[in-house]
């Protein structure tokens, strides 16, 4: 049997929005029952085929490495970052904050090896529109999906706004990017032929074509692909890299 070629996803966004939640769904069609908070990093493993239904159909692997949201990780959490094929940036549609960080979140991954760049006592001004629409995240193309979790919890006037709105100013706009708004406790929210599974499926393709078809060709690149290769941030890839373990109960302090 040959080998399925894989591709990685960070999934990350503040403490608590849900990512192992969003992550168990995608991976296994149901919801978790008991989520806890992520130390270090989990990984979920979801089996795609690409372009399905079409003579380009292959089987990928899409590996979706939920990153936790801990600031006291942030020096520490840059290992994970590298190689990336693709982002999910996830915010809690009730907690607006979560959403506005999300620009930090993309700055933290595309800044090289994804550590903080300040010392202590130092400051920093970043304008995140300018930022993410400079030559530089141009160039890099790497998909990105936006999404947002706990629909469940608004009621049907707020709910509604969401899902009408438009998606100016977002950070969704500012990446030409899909956006997608799911209670994470039904299946149903990315049940097969819904849109919003059609937007993760056309995203999980963006993400293969990125890294293993030439855009021109359509054709795959021959032999074995080399990760040095993919290289957007400048920096060599990370060797015996090992997460930790993938969550610990709620109750733990």
């Amino acid at each position: 049997m040959a080998a399925i070629d894989k591709v990685r996803v960070l999934v990350v966004g503040d403490s608590g929005v849900g990512k192992t939640s969003l992550t168990h769904l995608i991976a296994n069609n149901e919801p978790l029952t008991s989520p806890g908070w992520t130390v270090g990093c989990a990984l979920e493993v979801k089996l795609h085929e690409y372009k399905e239904g079409t003579p380009s159909q292959n089987t990928f692997f899409i590996e979706l490495w939920d990153v936790g949201g801990s600031i006291s990780h942030k020096n520490t959490r840059g290992v994970f970052f590298n190689p990336t094929h693709g982002i999910i940036l996830v915010h809690d549609l009730t907690n607006k904050k979560s959403h506005e960080n999300l620009q930090r979140w993309l700055i933290e991954i595309l800044n090289k090896d994804g550590k903080d760049a300040m010392k202590s006592g130092d400051t920093i001004e970043i304008d995140p529109e300018q930022f993410l629409g400079s030559t530089q995240f141009k160039n890099l193309q790497i998909p990105i999906l936006v999404i947002g979790t706990k629909l469940d919890l608004l009621d049907d006037n707020h709910k509604n706004k969401i899902l009408n709105r438009t998606s100016a100013g977002s950070i969704a706009e500012q990446c030409g990017a899909d956006e997608i708004c799911l209670n994470c406790h039904e299946a149903r929210s990315i049940a097969a032929g819904t849109t919003d599974a059609v937007k993760l499926s056309r995203f999980y393709d963006k993400v293969i074509e990125r890294k293993y078809y030439n855009r021109e060709t359509g054709r795959k690149y021959a032999g074995a692909y080399n990760t040095a290769s993919f290289n957007p941030f400048g920096i060599p890839p990370a060797s015996n890299t090992t997460f930790y373990n993938q969550s610990v109960p709620e109750s733990v302090p």
